[in-house]
């Protein structure tokens, strides 16, 4: 008898989670992300699902508790890129630097985001493709008489000061 007011408390939890809301808009592309042919359909097919204005949400986006994390990981992957709202100049080759390191890490894709998104697995050729571009941007955006991936962006600095800030904390 209490197991089965248990599995009904259980059931009515998991319906009632389901009317907590959670953001799953796109917002407008403010910028355009133009990449050189080889690399476009890389970041399109592996990126820009989490990292874009452009969010394919699957039918799994909309059951809670599953809905939760997806939209997290969503909104805080725009937070730190967002191809849809891609800043020109010296940002823009440090941001492809970093992206790069991201992926040469295993960091992204992210395993998670892989296990139910197979075709965004990166095979050595996508990888070639996108630290070569990582490298060019890099080149290209240095500003004249610098070495190439010098300039610092905003978010990475800032980036660095939570972490040096968070480890203070753990002393």
């Amino acid at each position: 008898m209490i197991l089965r007011w248990l599995l009904a408390l259980v059931v009515l939890a998991f319906l009632a989670i389901q009317f907590v809301p959670v953001d799953r808009s796109n917002p407008p592309v403010k910028a355009a992300f133009a990449a050189p042919p080889e690399v476009q359909p890389i970041l399109e097919r592996s990126c820009y699902d989490c990292h874009s204005n452009q969010t394919r949400w699957p039918w799994y986006s909309r059951v809670a508790p599953v809905s939760w994390m997806v939209t997290r990981h969503v909104r805080e992957g725009r937070e730190h890129l967002n191809f849809s709202e891609w800043e020109a100049g010296a940002e823009a080759g440090e941001v492809a630097k970093e992206a790069w390191k991201e992926v040469e890490a295993g960091k992204m894709p992210l395993p998670s985001y892989l296990l139910s998104h197979p075709s965004a697995r990166l095979s050595q050729a996508d990888r070639d493709a996108l630290k070569n571009w990582a490298a060019k941007a890099a080149a290209e955006s240095a500003p004249e008489g610098s070495p190439a991936g010098t300039a610092r962006t905003e978010k990475a600095e800032h980036k660095e000061r939570e972490e040096h800030h968070g480890e203070g904390h753990h002393e």
